[in-house]
């Protein structure tokens, strides 16, 4: 996974310390890396919490591959912070969540302590506790793009003639650098990587960042607050703001709104 426009895309709408916005980018590459291995509709959403000084990173992405990002940063963030680990960014109750989100199905969700260095090795340590598959994971980022590479052992797959795959892939893949996951391109990478295998190459496919915010959910959210509570807000500020965390998009609601969202009617304007 390569992206570029979609970390500009969410990393421009906050203000966000820069080792934030790496981790953040991070994130974002690996949940399109968790996402595609995924065979239904629906969304993926990858959580990270704590409590200081990094509150929460959490990505979600769909299987049209779109993705949408936020990061949740405490009050006693300091430049000090950025030589912290991952586990000691969230706190000694840090916990790693993978949720499953299908269209059609229960959801689920899986829970690790954030006990890591690195993401990449939280996200290791799920998979190993929670699918037990054996998974390696190596990201990279800066604050304009991300990369991910995910090597995996499929069901089934670890049993056949050549019982050294997976050490071997592994040692191989164990070279890669950041600039080359950030900067070659898929086909060379991999070439570099594997020229010894056999490799089959699926077409690429586009990764864009899209919040599924509106005003109609937003309408929704208001409503399940109660009648006495709109009607409370309205009188004392003389209309109702929200604004969406993931994409900053705000959305005003005056008295007149309010009264047609709570009459059922078309709430827009």
């Amino acid at each position: 996974v390569q992206l570029g426009a979609s970390v500009e895309d969410v990393l421009e709408r906050h203000d966000y310390p820069e080792r934030v916005e790496r981790l953040l980018a991070e994130a974002m590459a690996a949940s399109v890396l968790l996402a595609t291995t995924l065979k239904f509709e629906g969304s993926l959403i990858l959580q990270a919490r704590g409590n200081v000084p990094l509150e929460t990173l959490m990505v979600e992405c769909n299987d049209r591959h779109e993705v949408r990002a936020i990061a949740q940063v405490g009050d006693d963030w300091s430049s000090a912070a950025a030589e912290l680990s991952l586990g000691e960014l969230f706190g000694n109750e840090g916990q790693l969540a993978i949720t499953i989100d299908p269209v059609v199905g229960q959801r689920y969700q899986g829970v690790v302590p954030l006990d890591g260095d690195t993401l990449a090795a939280c996200l290791e340590h799920y998979f190993m506790q929670s699918e037990q598959l054996p998974t390696r994971i190596w990201l990279a980022a800066t604050d304009a793009s991300a990369a991910g590479l995910l090597l995996q052992v499929l069901p089934g797959h670890d049993q056949g003639e050549d019982a050294d795959i997976w050490p071997r892939l592994c040692q191989l893949t164990a070279t890669v650098t950041a600039p080359e996951l950030l900067e070659l391109a898929a086909t060379e990478l991999l070439y570099r990587l594997y020229h010894e295998e056999t490799v089959e190459l699926h077409p690429s496919e586009a990764v864009t960042f899209r919040c599924t915010c509106s005003r109609e959910r937003t309408e929704q959210v208001l409503l399940s607050l109660g009648e006495p509570e709109l009607r409370d807000i309205v009188a004392d500020q003389g209309a109702i703001e929200v604004s969406c965390q993931f994409c900053n998009q705000e959305y005003r609601f005056d008295p007149i709104d309010v009264e047609q969202m709570l009459r059922g009617g078309a709430g827009g304007r």
